[in-house]
């Protein structure tokens, strides 16, 4: 098993995020030795969506506002429609999924997550997946949408939907033990 001793992921959501997005890959990154930080855009706690539901209270480790991205190996962006609805139209939010991007490290964004990479302009030119409903959005931004479980593209790790959360967390801890990538400015 791939380890990730000594490496810390941010973990990026808004209330309204799919309780699964999170809690898998998070479970998967601690497996490989990685350490993970629930960021939010405030310090409070964040509520997830559970399927139909209202899902369970998780405690924010740090407010985006206050979070320094260089703190930080990679990122992770869970889906759920509200999350990604709120999170990307904050600028700190922007600025900090901004920088990992600019310092090539790795990002996984999962179902709805792309949605903040847009509004981050950070996706022109990128082959990625997303959930379907997000295609249009994706193309409109630059990227060669494709309908696969997971795709990567030069340290960004994308994947559909919850039934793709066994290759996409391979494939998140793959790209992470491999370190940083060709930065790539964002556009």
């Amino acid at each position: 098993m791939t380890q990730l001793k000594d490496v810390k992921v941010a973990i990026l959501v808004a209330d309204g995020f799919e309780q699964v997005e999170l809690t898998s890959p998070q479970q998967a990154l601690q497996d490989a030795g990685a350490t993970t930080y629930i960021v939010s855009l405030e310090d409070k706690g964040v509520t997830a969506w559970d399927k139909t539901k209202w899902g369970e209270m998780f405690s924010v480790d740090v407010s985006v506002e206050a979070a320094n991205a260089d703190d930080y190996d990679a990122l992770l962006l869970p889906g759920g429609v509200m999350n990604p609805d709120k999170l990307r139209q904050d600028k700190h939010v922007q600025r900090f999924v901004r920088r990992f991007f600019e310092a090539g490290k790795p990002v996984a964004a999962i179902c709805h997550g792309p949605w903040t990479l847009i509004d981050a302009g950070v996706v022109k030119g990128r082959k990625m997946t997303s959930y379907p409903s997000l295609q249009l959005d994706l193309k409109n931004a630059g990227v060669e949408w494709v309908d696969e479980e997971v795709v990567v593209d030069n340290g960004l790790v994308t994947s559909r939907n919850v039934d793709d959360l066994p290759a996409f967390n391979r494939k998140m801890i793959e790209e992470i033990a491999e370190g940083r990538h060709e930065p790539e400015p964002a556009s």
